[in-house]
């Protein structure tokens, strides 16, 4: 399987479980690996026949502007969401950072991987 990457893509959101980190915008990190078929994105070599990566950040910047969060955990999931459900992905790995939110730690976060199957499987649910 083919992979398109996006690394250190910062976004600013209010996400935490405390009250006052309700009132601040902080950035999270994303790493992403995006499970794609890029053949035919290859042999034709027109933009329409590959992953639009500027179009993936999009569809992350509107969640974080439709939701706020307070578990890395739920975003991490609704993103991976709605990646799936507006792309071709075939699968995801996401890593997500939060710098900062521990004090003895440079960054700390979550990583998920999921397949376009798994959300065949488990239906839509309440993320």
């Amino acid at each position: 399987m083919d992979k398109v990457f996006i690394r250190q893509l910062e976004i600013q959101t209010h996400i935490g479980v405390h009250a006052w980190e309700h009132h601040i915008r902080r950035p999270l990190i994303l790493d992403l690996d995006l499970g794609v078929d890029t053949r035919e994105a290859a042999a034709s070599d027109h933009i329409r026949d590959a992953l639009d990566y500027k179009a993936v950040c999009d569809a992350i910047e509107r969640l974080v502007r439709e939701r706020q969060f307070q578990l890395l955990e739920t975003f991490a999931e609704s993103a991976a969401r709605r990646l799936f459900e507006e792309f071709p992905l075939l699968s995801l790995r996401l890593s997500v950072s939060k710098p900062g939110a521990v004090t003895a730690a440079r960054t700390v976060g979550v990583e998920i991987e999921r397949r376009r199957e798994d959300y065949a499987v488990c239906g839509r649910g309440g993320v």
